[in-house]
């Protein structure tokens, strides 16, 4: 297509610009595709040592890589926060706290045997009357003996000498 003939001036307005068919651009493509390839080939052979280097250290790399996973691993299960050093400290206060029930088991049955023992037998009744509250049987006398008065600390280390 041609542009429509105008009678005003060319400055004014901008031709219109065909737009190139499909069969062109392809025929663009091709041709240039050598071009392509050549550019490629440069930036190839600028990068090639580098790739060689990178294909030279690979395997170091990836042996680095494993060896801090391994570390940061390491690490993590002996100090995390269910690592191996909190393990051992609630074992410990386990084993601590199993050994308190132990002897509050023992104290609780201590108790248990004693109030049997007040309600069922007499003897262990007579022997708190007793000592608890100084009873006596009739005739008998009781001696109680006084509570030592408290024994005065000296306030300094220079009284002691």
């Amino acid at each position: 297509m041609k542009p429509i003939p105008d009678s005003r001036p060319a400055e004014r307005y901008p031709t219109i610009r065909l737009v190139p068919s499909a069969r062109r651009g392809l025929h663009a493509l091709v041709d240039r595709a050598p071009q392509a390839e050549a550019y490629g080939e440069r930036i190839l052979e600028r990068l090639r040592p580098a790739l060689a280097w990178l294909y030279g250290v690979r395997r170091r790399m990836a042996t680095s890589g494993v060896a801090i996973l391994t570390i940061w691993l390491f690490v993590h299960v002996m100090f995390g926060a269910n690592g191996m050093v909190a393990y051992r400290q609630k074992r410990a206060e386990y084993q601590n706290l199993q050994r308190e029930i132990d002897s509050l088991q023992k104290e609780n049955d201590h108790y248990t045997g004693q109030i049997k023992a007040l309600q069922t037998d007499p003897e262990t009744i007579e022997k708190e009357a007793r000592e608890q509250l100084h009873y006596a049987r009739p005739g008998e006398v009781v001696y109680v003996a006084p509570t030592p008065p408290p024994s005065v600390i000296p306030a300094t280390s220079a009284a002691r000498k």
